[in-house]
């Protein structure tokens, strides 16, 4: 409206503020006139009212108490007088924490007076951690509000225990203040600790310096803490136990470390257990007792001869130049296992133990605690066909054996279970002489034999020319397999180098014998091609009896070589029974009737050689023609 008549011509504005003028005068006397006639008793100065000039009027009218209906303060005199309402009581600011006095409580609410010119309101489930709250208690409260939209000073006891409580917990990681906390709870990982009404995170690695097994000891409990993470975007927290046990240790690590000295004796509590040995706290100083110094006796585990939190005695060892590696040891504690052996037992004597652990090469038992001795797997048997020690012993089993070597010093001992037994060797030669026959068991098989059991302790050995009369064997697992039965006779025996050897075929008749009679040479003899080689083919004959066919005697008549499958007549061109060797030829049947044909044809010529006529001669060089033609297609 201000703009509206500032835009007004001149003429009008005049107009306007002499009207303005005109009833302004006129309510000043009626207003004289009311005034008089009200105080007519009282004695009172007529005053004249005069006539203003419209400019005058118009320079000094107040346009905002006319907009606003309220007169415009200058901005220094507010300036001045916010100044001084600073540190008036009842005076607060939004967003202030300040402390407050409990006047008065109902049933569900709390009110709160802070010397201001109102009092506040807080619900009671703000305090429900404080069931004690009385009327007259102090307590921290956030002005949220001054006035809400009824006039009411708006507070809250929680919002303001929250921002203190961050304050704390800043204060505290800054200065690495101790600071006492409530453990409420696990949770995955760790616990839940309330700091100051804050929930904190501490991991299960922070609660000690040791491995904790039961987390359900912490729960409900009040320890102290060191804040050590803060992350201010996601309002975590992090709190650890074990760095203030460190800080008191490392003042005892530095006390014992300094007083540590090999051969040294001190009591430990047992820390940690793995598979490899035990680590002992020494009082703030860890050690490594290593598995082999735990026991003189072989163990799987440690677990076997310690557990956690054992208090044991424990000798140093060794240590690094820094002391950081303690190495420790349990066994030498005690006397050496060997130092209280038997005085008295020698080589050839028999005792007892059980298989602690089994090997390729053999088994070693443990004839007393901490002593052993070595069985090998050449000891274990009278056979010189070797097995793993798994086949003789198990882990566990008692066994008796006789000492073979004993050595003190080196505490070494070696010992054998066959000699308990009659070595069979020594009467071989009545049991199997040569020539005998017997059954046994194959026990294995290479590329040039089978190796045969008879007993426990007398293997043979039977060469793969040995195996059949008739067949060529070309590995030995083509004809028998391990474990089968076979029947064998004694070719040779050497009692000294304690070999034998067998054969199998020479338990059956050498069909050779009958073979000799009936593959005479230039027999003529069905067979089938069995299979072809690069020199030739193996035919099979009556009896199962293979013969050879050299490439260059397999063409037959009309000059194609011989299939793999076909039946043919076969001419005997070799027997030789030592070697049981048979060469035959299909080609040499028809080239021995072309021949005999030509030499009777031949001999007929001459004959009747007077007789010939010029027909006659022709059809003998016929006859030459063709055989000379059919060997020139062979070649």
């Amino acid at each position: 409206m201000l703009l509206s008549l500032k835009n007004l011509n001149n003429n009008k504005i005049q107009n306007y503020y002499q009207q303005m003028a005109e009833k302004a005068k006129k309510e000043v006397v009626e207003d004289q006139i009311e005034a008089t006639t009200t105080q007519e008793e009282t004695t009172t100065e007529k005053q004249e009212v005069k006539a203003q000039d419209p400019q005058e009027f118009l320079a000094n009218f107040d346009w905002h108490k006319y907009e606003e209906g309220i007169e415009a303060v200058d901005e220094a005199k507010l300036e001045a007088f916010n100044k001084a309402l600073e540190g008036t009581v009842g005076f607060v600011d939004e967003r202030q924490v300040i402390d407050g006095t409990v006047v008065r409580l109902t049933e569900r609410e709390a009110i709160i007076d802070i010397n201001s010119k109102s009092e506040g309101v807080i619900s009671l489930n703000e305090f429900r951690y404080n069931p004690n709250l009385a009327e007259g208690d102090t307590v921290e409260v956030l002005v949220d509000k001054r006035e809400d939209a009824t006039g009411q000073l708006v507070l809250s006891h929680r919002k303001a225990r929250v921002i203190k409580a961050w304050e704390r917990v800043n204060k505290a990681h800054e200065t690495q203040e101790v600071v006492n906390g409530f453990v409420k709870c696990r949770t995955r990982g760790g616990m839940i600790v309330d700091i100051f009404g804050i929930e904190a995170f501490l991991p299960g690695s922070q609660i000690d310096v040791k491995p904790i097994r039961d987390y359900d000891q912490y729960v409900e409990k009040t320890m102290e803490f060191k804040v050590v993470k803060i992350n201010h975007e996601f309002k975590n927290v992090v709190v650890s136990h074990k760095a203030l046990i460190e800080a008191d240790l490392e003042e005892q690590k530095k006390e014992i470390i300094g007083q540590l000295e090999k051969g040294q004796v001190l009591e430990g509590v047992v820390k940690n257990i793995t598979s490899y040995g035990v680590f002992v706290d020494l009082g703030g100083v860890d050690g490594l007792v290593h598995i082999t110094d735990l026991s003189w006796s072989r163990i799987n585990h440690p677990s076997e001869v310690v557990e956690l939190d054992q208090k044991l005695n424990v000798v140093i060892l060794d240590f690094d130049d820094n002391k950081s590696r303690i190495q420790l040891g349990l066994k030498q504690l005690s006397k050496h296992p060997w130092e209280a052996l038997d005085e008295n037992l020698k080589i050839g004597d028999r005792v007892k133990g059980k298989v602690a652990i089994i090997a390729d090469y053999g088994a070693f038992i443990e004839v007393s605690e901490g002593v052993e001795g070595l069985i090998h797997v050449s000891e274990m048997s009278w056979s010189t066909h070797l097995r793993s020690a798994q086949d003789f012993v198990k882990v566990g089993d008692e066994v008796e054996a006789q000492i073979l070597t004993l050595d003190r010093e080196d505490r070494k001992m070696s010992l054998g279970i066959k000699q308990l037994h009659p070595d069979p060797w020594t009467d071989i030669t009545t049991k199997y002489p040569v020539g005998s026959t017997h059954t046994g068991t194959v026990r294995n098989y290479t590329n040039f034999g089978v190796f045969v059991e008879l007993e426990e302790g007398i293997d043979g050995l039977v060469y793969i020319s040995d195996l059949s009369w008739t067949s060529k064997v070309k590995h030995p697992s083509d004809f028998v397999k391990v474990g089968d039965k076979l029947e064998v006779q004694v070719l040779e025996l050497d009692v000294e180098g304690r070999k034998l050897n067998l054969g199998h075929k020479q338990t059956t008749e050498n069909p050779w014998d009958k073979h000799e009679g009936t593959y005479t040479i230039d027999s003529v003899h069905t067979g089938t091609v069995k299979e072809k080689t690069d020199k030739g083919a193996i035919i099979t004959l009556d009896d199962e009896v293979e013969a050879f066919v050299p490439s260059r005697h397999m063409e037959k008549e009309d000059g194609s070589k011989l299939d793999k499958g076909e039946t043919l007549d076969f001419k005997v061109l070799e027997f030789n029974k030592e070697y049981r060797r048979l060469v035959v030829s299909h080609t040499a049947i028809f080239k021995a009737q072309e021949e005999k044909s030509y030499k009777t044809a031949k001999k007929k010529m001459e004959d009747s050689s007077e007789k010939s006529t010029l027909g006659d001669l022709s059809v003998l060089a016929d006859l030459k023609d063709q055989m000379d033609a059919k060997a020139k297609k062979k070649k």
